[in-house]
């Protein structure tokens, strides 16, 4: 791929995939520039420039100024950041890297679950605290026969609903329709909680989304219901999610995503019956790995002018 072929790299997303793009492109690193000296930059490479690479959770909205812009490479699933509107209008294509990471994420939910139902994170404070010597840990809780509800039951649901069914759990979903899958299907997250034992989040961002799972949804998990999210921040009301478990209207909760990262609420931070992690579903060195790869085949279909390898459509 020839070097002289503009990329305009919107943010740090990815260390090695940068480095990858600025030896195969001849690449704009947006990220590092002020205001002023971004809009100069894209400016400049009006006509020249015709594809970006940006994270998908977060994506710089000066490109839309870029008008020979005609692709933008996401490296990630979720394409929360990217303005549809505005890449309809400009016939913009966007492609993401869905798949690769499906094994990673399922592998961090299944992780949540057993850490928030035997309480590892606890067990170990409890040995390194040397109070093990004073009588054994309380009791956690079995999974076997309890009923795992996934909402949104997309791909990476479905490598999930294989974990668990391995540690003896009964799978129930929803989705906007119901699928040809051997588990209970519910028509709405409401249903879906009061069914459910561990309620898993698996929802997308966006608008419609937006504190799905919230104070109803949650009371009907009851008092001894884990909620799990490995989907979007967004898609939680965190002031009810504080308050139910506070008042033990749910017993437990286990999280790798939050509504304003890198920021968790201090409510949230001093409970013991919740498990925090940093947002690392998909952080392992292969899938990153893998992600990034993603993003420059799809940008060198591009330019070779063949199918991209996962349009976002």
């Amino acid at each position: 791929m020839s070097k002289n072929q503009q990329i305009l790299v919107t943010n740090h997303f990815h260390p090695e995939t940068i480095d990858l793009l600025d030896k195969k492109f001849s690449t704009h690193h947006l990220w590092k520039l002020a205001d002023k000296d971004k809009l100069d930059l894209i400016s400049s490479l009006q006509g020249k420039c015709q594809a970006v690479a940006t994270a998908s959770w977060v994506c710089d909205e000066a490109i839309y100024k870029l008008t020979s812009l005609q692709l933008i490479s996401c490296f990630g699933v979720g394409v929360d950041a990217i303005d549809f509107n505005k890449t309809k209008e400009m016939q913009v294509r966007v492609t993401n890297t869905p798949d690769v990471l499906n094994d990673s994420v399922a592998d961090i939910a299944i992780a949540l679950i057993l850490a928030c139902t035997r309480n590892l994170v606890s067990a170990d404070k409890f040995v390194r605290s040397k109070k093990w010597q004073a009588g054994p840990l309380p009791f956690g809780q079995s999974i076997r026969n309890k009923t795992l509800g996934i909402a949104g039951f997309g791909r990476i649901g479905e490598e999930i609903a294989k974990r668990a069914e391995t540690f003896g759990l009964k799978i129930a979903y929803h989705n906007r329709n119901p699928k040809d899958v051997p588990f209970t299907y519910h028509g709405s997250i409401t249903e879906l909680a009061a069914a459910s034992d561990i309620l898993l989040c698996m929802l997308p961002g966006g608008k419609d989304t937006k504190n799905a799972i919230n104070a109803p949804v949650l009371k009907e998990l009851g008092p001894t219901g884990t909620f799990i999210n490995v989907g979007r921040g967004s898609s939680v009301d965190e002031d009810a999610l504080v308050l139910a478990l506070q008042q033990r209207q749910i017993q437990a909760a286990g999280l790798d995503v939050y509504a304003d990262e890198p920021n968790v609420p201090e409510a949230l931070l001093a409970m013991d019956n919740v498990v925090l992690l940093p947002h690392i579903g998909s952080a392992t060195v292969e899938t990153r790995r893998a992600m990034g790869q993603l993003v420059i085949d799809n940008i060198e279909a591009f330019f070779a002018d063949k199918p991209l390898l996962t349009e976002v459509v």
